[in-house]
């Protein structure tokens, strides 16, 4: 209370005090209207400020700066040259080894001392000819056993029949004679043959490639004393591959092309049906005429053999490109100037260029600046020269 006895406000409330009396009023409080509208202000600002935000709605400066115009990209230029298609020969060409027609280890039928040898390693021998002779006396002594024994058993047993036909001997006893002249006879007979034997003789006309007899040496029965090879003519034995084994026939020709630098005409004489279980390959053998000898067996050899035409371009490898599904093709030019791509396949490599099919007979193919394009565009060709 103020000395000059009003009354001041407190909060939003005015107490009332009996200043004769001395003594305390009942408090009595009244509401403030300004108070109540100030709220409702501060309310209906927050609202505001919150649909502002919630809109998302800035207002933008004015932007004074002219918008770009891009220009469409021009096509590529790109250089093309007329490709036309040509017959070519197909080939089939593979890695071989030349190998002997016929190859033989030499072996001793018997068991003997080597009395004589008559050829010397690396000689050219004829079928049937003797290479080495065993020491034959063992042999001409069991030869004379087994005749004394054979004339024995044919008297015994020509005595026993004159005995029979006077009515002294019995059949029996002519029966046993008769056995054991057979069996003398036989006896015989196998020793003259084990007498052959002491011979070493070439199955085959060849040549020794190795021989491992000397004169006085012992040898046993089915030791390796050496080896004779046939050359002539030589078989060139190639492994083809699954997908290329329809390709070749029997009599098909085919140049071979040895190592040494050699070149020879063949023939295939074998195509194998049943593949190796290591690699799945199929033999293959080319024969080749070698009357001469000159060319050795066991050199490597490079086959070649034509297996069919086909309608083909020849064009440099260096153009060859890829589309996105990762085929093999070339990129050319139509009549309205779109690149198209074509999917080739290989059919002969040489050493300026290949041989590819999956072209039209006539194509102007692109040959600089396909990298830079895609099937689709619009390009601007420049003719090139004709291929």
């Amino acid at each position: 209370m103020a000395k000059d006895g009003n009354t001041t406000p407190a909060d939003d409330k005015t107490v009332m005090l009996d200043a004769s009396a001395g003594q305390p009023q009942q408090l009595t409080f009244q509401s403030d209207q300004g108070a109540s509208r100030s709220f409702w202000i501060a309310l209906l600002l927050v609202v505001l400020i919150v649909c502002w935000m919630g809109s998302g709605f800035v207002i933008a400066s004015e932007d004074t700066t002219p918008a770009i115009a891009r220009e469409q990209p021009k096509p590529v230029a790109v250089a093309v040259t007329t490709s036309v298609a040509e017959q070519v020969t197909q080939f089939y060409q593979a890695e071989g080894q030349a190998l002997p027609d016929r190859d033989t280890i030499l072996r001793a039928e018997t068991t003997g001392d080597v009395a004589e040898v008559f050829v010397r390693k690396g000689q050219d021998v004829q079928a049937g000819a003797e290479i080495a002779r065993l020491d034959p006396t063992s042999s001409n002594a069991e030869i004379a056993r087994a005749q004394e024994e054979l004339a024995r058993t044919r008297r015994d047993y020509d005595n026993a029949r004159e005995l029979l036909d006077r009515g002294v001997a019995t059949a029996d006893r002519v029966s046993q004679t008769q056995a054991a002249f057979v069996a003398a006879q036989a006896q015989l007979t196998q020793v003259q043959e084990a007498a052959k034997s002491l011979v070493i003789t070439a199955p085959f006309a060849g040549r020794i490639e190795t021989l491992n007899l000397d004169e006085g040496e012992y040898v046993s029965a089915g030791s390796e004393v050496g080896r004779l090879v046939d050359i002539t003519p030589l078989t060139v034995a190639i492994q083809v591959p699954q997908q290329s084994l329809t390709l070749l026939s029997v009599d098909q020709p085919a140049t071979v092309q040895f190592i040494t630098g050699e070149e020879r005409k063949g023939i295939v004489t074998f195509v194998g049906t049943s593949a190796a279980s290591e690699t799945r390959t199929f033999l293959a053998e080319i024969e080749v005429a070698n009357d001469d000898g000159a060319i050795p067996a066991g050199i490597s050899a490079e086959v070649i053999i034509p297996t069919g035409e086909a309608t083909a371009h020849f064009l440099p490898p260096s153009i060859v490109s890829l589309n996105t599904e990762g085929d093999l093709g070339i990129k050319t030019v139509d009549a309205d100037a779109i690149v198209t791509f074509y999917p080739i396949q290989v059919v002969k490599a040489q050493i300026d260029g290949i041989w590819v099919t999956g072209l039209p007979d006539k194509v102007d193919v692109i040959t600089v600046g396909q990298g830079f394009v895609n099937e689709g565009e619009t390009v601007i060709p420049s003719a090139g020269e004709q291929n």
